[in-house]
């Protein structure tokens, strides 16, 4: 974020049972395919969907623990790589963070609007289709993945 910005935002972090519904609704989701939540895959999701932005990897290693212990960096970033391979987490390269994927499907294209004022992320639908997919069909090429980052201002901050 470039700049500071000095008015309010209204959205906070989700409540505690919207999060204990995403949870449980993947971990039913990823048993159903035969995968098991670990409890760190299950812990870092939650830090996640708690956090309700997107969260550095540090700040997650520091959070990890209940305890106020942090967790070992490799636990953190395995369950991040679970969780993104999963279709529950996306990251966010621009601003090297993580967030919880809020698309509820579990193959599908990634855009963020990301504010460089107050740091406001949002997931919407990415148009893969278009003329990327056209062009990765012209060239022999099948996309598994795709994210895409859109930097600006958030309409709080515009107004602002």
């Amino acid at each position: 974020m470039s700049e500071h910005c000095h008015h309010h935002h209204d959205d906070g972090p989700p409540a505690a049972a919207e999060v204990a519904r995403a949870m449980d609704e993947a971990d039913r989701r990823l048993t159903a395919e035969g995968e098991r939540m670990t409890p760190a895959r299950l812990r870092v999701l939650e830090l996640l969907l708690a956090a309700g932005e997107p969260v550095k990897a540090y700040d997650l290693i520091a959070r990890f623990g209940d305890d106020g212990q942090p967790a070992k960096p490799p636990t953190v970033y395995r369950a991040l790589e679970f969780l993104e391979r999963k279709g529950l987490a996306h990251r966010i390269a621009s601003i090297s963070a993580y967030v919880a994927c809020t698309s509820g499907s579990v193959d599908h294209a990634a855009a963020f609007l990301i504010c460089d004022c107050c740091g406001a992320t949002q997931e919407v639908s990415a148009p893969v289709a278009g003329d990327l997919g056209r062009a990765a069909e012209t060239a022999g090429y099948a996309i598994v993945r795709t994210t895409i980052e859109a930097h600006g201002r958030c309409p709080a901050c515009i107004a602002g």
